[in-house]
């Protein structure tokens, strides 16, 4: 008898069991960075990019450790109660994990740890949805790099800078504008077409940053730190780190 060629209902089990493997595997390395460092640090991320986090790794390779994860993950791998903590007090730490944050493990002295993070930057691009941190407008002429008059765009961007909102000729081959033209104003949300062609004029409006905001250390307890909250600062998303569950450092 022929088989049916009828719709079958599929099973995402394998999903459902790959996310379990992943959650036990990050709670068995935190459980291990417990035994391993003697202090643990809560941190929040400003303006999340991948390429900024490997280079804080790389720095701390063999001398601390970053884990990304769920909140609830990492706080039932520390222990959220005095009967589930693996060491004393550390249920305050754990308890304390709230928002887009993180755990960073290491051995070296909070004095030093904190001035490391503190002056820690990399500026990049602001993406869509950043607010922007000054008004940039592009004045009346060929239209060029905004910290270089003698790199004007070449003929072939202008139907780019067209659909990005500028109202362009050329001008013996060179995009122009007859009039100014605000790209940004300070504070404003960026679009999409502002934070691209912020992008082509080079005008960098982000800095990733770390910001080290509680502390765990055996005998002492959890200390936090103050951080002064800016407009500028915009925390950075788990999800957009690289890993299904934001392991820490890469093999």
């Amino acid at each position: 008898m022929p088989k049916s060629r009828r719709s079958k209902v599929v099973s995402l089990t394998k999903t459902d069991k790959k996310t379990k493997v992943n959650k036990a595997k990050l709670m068995d390395e935190l459980k291990e960075s417990v035994e391993k460092w003697k202090y643990i640090y809560i941190f929040d991320v400003s303006d999340m990019r991948n390429g900024a986090l490997k280079d804080v790794r790389k720095a701390w390779k063999e001398t601390g450790r970053l884990f990304f994860g769920r909140n609830k993950v990492m706080a039932k791998a520390l222990g959220t109660s005095e009967e589930e903590e693996i060491k004393p007090e550390l249920r305050k730490l754990a308890n304390r994990l709230d928002g887009q944050v993180g755990l960073f493990f290491t051995n070296w002295e909070p004095k030093e740890t904190k001035e490391w993070f503190d002056d820690f930057k990399q500026a990049d691009f602001a993406r869509a949805g950043n607010a922007a941190s000054k008004t940039i407008t592009l004045p009346a002429g060929p239209i060029v790099q905004y910290d270089d008059a003698d790199s004007p765009f070449p003929h072939s961007m202008e139907p780019q800078l067209r659909k990005l909102g500028l109202s362009t000729k050329l001008v013996r081959g060179v995009p122009s504008l007859d009039t100014p033209h605000v790209v940004c104003k300070a504070g404003q949300r960026l679009s999409p077409e502002q934070a691209q062609l912020l992008k082509l004029i080079g005008v960098q409006m982000a800095t990733f940053r770390v910001r080290l905001r509680a502390m765990w250390s055996e005998g002492g307890g959890v200390d936090e730190f103050e951080v002064a909250e800016d407009e500028a600062f915009v925390p950075g998303a788990a999800g957009d780190v690289d890993g299904d569950e934001g392991m820490g450092d890469e093999d």
